[in-house]
C-alpha cells in the first residue's frame, strides 16, 4: 500500500540525497545560467552558505566544476570566484542515419557541438563496406575534436526500435548496415549506445530549441521521402508497446484507392504524403523537378561563424574556433576557458544555436524530390498556390486522424517537405483542418532546420551524460523525451 499523504509529506531526505539533490540543482543553474559565484548560487538555490561551500567543493574533486574566472568590481577574493561545468569532462556523439549517408556531431558535456562530418555510403557497397565507412566518420570526427572515447553515443536511424532491447525491428524496412553499425558501436567502445528513431529525435530537438517549445503534449509530423509521427505527451515522449507510435503511414485514408497492408503503407497515408506521391501531384499541377533546383539553401549553407572544411566537416571558425587542445576558444556566446570550463556567458544551454551549420551538400544525398518543389511552389507565389492547398488539404487527413484520436492541440510539420513548406504550408493544414474536425489544433512548421535528428541524438546523448556524472537526484533526473 502507499504511505498515506501526510505522513509521506513528512519524510526527509536522508544526507546522501539531500547533497544528490543539491549537486543536481547547482549543476543545473550552471549549464543554463552559465558561470556563477558561491553567492550566486546561494541566493538562487536558498541553500546555506556552509552548504554550498561544501557542494563547490566536492564538485571540483568530482572534476565537474572549476574556477572559469572572477566577478565583481575588485575581482579578488574567494568570494569573487566564477565556477563553471567543465565541458571536457565528456565527450558525447551523436549521429543521423540515412540510407546512403551518416552524419556525425561531436560534443562537449553541456552539448555544444565541437565537429560536425557528412560521410556517404555508396549504394553499391556491402553492408560490412558501409558499417568500416561509418566507423571511420565517427573515428575522424572524435580525433578531429580532439576526443579520446566518447562517455554516449546516440544513434537515430529510421525504423521501430523495440523498446525492451534497445534494438531495431522489423529490419525489412531498415538498411542492414544501421543495424550493423549500431552492433559494431556497442561491441567496440564499451560506452553506452542509445537507438532511438529518428523522428523521435526530431521532436526532442522540436521541444527543446524549436517550433514545441511551449508545448508539453504535440506530435511531430514527418514528412520526408516516406511519412512519420513522433507523439509527446505531457512532456514524455512516447513510443508504444513494440516502439511503433507514430507508423502513419499505414493510416488507412480516402483518397489513395487501397489499403495498407502488414507488409507495406502503399495504400496508406504515406501513398497520399510520400515523397514520390508529393512529385505525382505536382506533375498534375504544371510542376517537374525541372522547374525547380534543389537550394544550396540557407538551411545548407555554412554560417560566417562555422565554415565547411574542405573534407565536408564543419571545422571550428573565428566564432568557434578549436584551441590546440580542442576545446573551443571563448567567443561571445558561450565559451570554453582553457580548462574546459565554461566561461561566462548571458546563456549557456546547449541550443540549437550550439549546432554547426549543415556542409553544403551534405543533405543532398538522401534529399526527397519532393522538397525542391514544395520550396519551389512557395517561392511562386500564386502560380504555386493551387499545388500547396492540394497538398495541405491531403496533410490534414493524416493531422485530422491524429486530433482525433490524442488530441495534441499542436502538430509541427517537420522532415525536408514540412521545412520546405513553412508557414505557408502550415497555414493552410489549418484552414482544412478546421473543416475537418472539431478538436482546435494549432499546425506550426518545424523550426529546428536541417539538423532536427542529429540536434535530438546530441540532446539525448547530453542527458544521459549527465544524468550519470551529474547523479540522479532532483525532479529533473529523468530527462525529457
Amino acid at each position: 500500500m502507499h504511505a498515506p499523504r501526510a505522513a509521506a509529506a513528512g519524510r526527509t531526505a536522508s544526507p546522501t540525497t539531500a547533497r544528490l539533490i543539491n549537486d543536481r540543482l547547482a549543476l543545473q543553474l550552471l549549464q543554463s545560467e552559465g558561470p556563477l559565484t558561491a553567492g550566486q548560487l546561494k541566493s538562487l538555490t536558498g541553500l546555506s552558505r556552509p552548504t554550498v561551500a561544501d557542494l563547490v567543493e566536492r564538485l571540483q574533486e568530482a572534476g565537474l566544476i572549476a574556477v572559469v574566472g572572477e566577478s565583481g568590481a575588485q575581482r579578488r577574493g574567494p568570494n569573487a570566484r566564477l565556477y563553471g561545468i567543465v565541458a571536457d569532462r565528456a565527450h558525447l556523439v551523436g549521429l543521423d542515419l540515412r540510407t546512403h549517408s551518416i552524419t556525425v556531431a561531436v560534443a562537449d558535456l553541456l552539448g555544444r557541438v565541437r565537429i560536425e562530418h557528412t560521410v556517404a555510403i555508396g549504394p553499391d557497397g556491402t553492408p560490412d563496406t558501409a558499417v568500416v565507412t561509418a566507423l571511420a566518420a565517427v573515428d575522424k570526427a572524435l580525433a578531429t575534436a580532439g576526443a579520446h572515447a566518447p562517455h554516449t553515443i546516440a544513434v537515430g536511424a529510421p525504423g521501430l526500435v523495440d523498446p525492451a532491447t534497445g534494438r531495431l525491428a522489423g529490419t525489412d524496412w531498415t538498411s542492414s548496415w544501421h543495424v550493423g553499425l549500431v552492433g559494431a558501436l556497442r561491441a567496440r567502445t564499451g560506452v553506452a549506445v542509445l537507438l532511438e528513431n529518428e523522428v523521435n529525435l526530431a521532436a526532442i530537438a522540436e521541444q527543446r530549441h524549436g517550433a514545441a517549445g511551449d508545448r508539453d503534449t504535440f506530435v511531430l509530423l514527418w514528412l520526408g521521402h516516406g511519412t512519420g509521427a513522433a507523439v509527446v505527451l505531457d512532456g514524455a515522449l512516447r513510443r508504444g508497446a513494440s516502439g511503433g507510435t507514430g507508423e502513419i503511414g499505414f493510416l488507412p485514408v480516402p483518397g489513395t484507392g487501397a489499403l495498407p497492408s502488414a507488409s507495406g503503407c502503399d495504400g496508406g497515408f504515406h501513398s497520399l504524403a510520400g515523397s514520390a506521391a508529393i512529385c505525382a501531384l505536382a506533375a498534375e499541377h504544371g510542376l517537374s523537378p525541372g522547374d525547380a533546383t534543389r537550394p544550396a539553401d540557407g538551411v545548407n549553407d555554412p554560417s560566417p561563424g562555422n565554415a565547411a572544411g574542405s573534407e565536408g566537416t564543419n571545422e571550428p571558425s573565428s566564432g568557434n574556433a578549436a584551441g590546440a587542445d580542442g576545446a573551443n576558444e571563448p567567443s561571445s556566446g558561450n565559451a570554453a576557458g582553457a580548462d574546459g570550463a565554461n566561461e561566462p556567458s548571458s546563456r549557456n544551454a546547449a541550443g540549437a544555436d550550439g549546432m554547426h551549420e549543415p556542409t553544403p551538400g551534405a543533405e543532398a544525398t538522401d534529399g526527397p524530390p519532393a522538397e525542391s518543389l514544395v520550396r519551389a511552389a512557395v517561392a511562386a507565389g500564386d502560380t504555386g498556390a493551387a499545388f500547396l492547398d492540394a497538398l495541405a488539404a491531403r496533410i490534414a487527413l493524416g493531422v485530422a486522424a491524429v486530433s482525433a484520436v490524442l488530441d495534441p492541440g499542436c502538430v509541427v510539420l517537420g522532415g525536408e517537405v514540412g521545412r520546405g513548406g513553412g508557414a505557408e504550408l502550415a497555414d493552410r493544414v489549418t484552414g482544412h483542418l478546421a473543416r475537418l474536425s472539431p478538436l482546435r489544433t494549432d499546425v506550426r512548421a518545424g523550426a529546428v532546420g536541417g539538423r532536427a535528428v542529429l540536434l535530438g541524438a546530441v540532446l539525448a546523448a547530453r542527458d544521459a551524460a549527465q544524468n550519470d556524472l551529474f547523479g540522479a537526484a532532483g525532479p529533473e533526473a529523468v530527462p525529457r523525451p
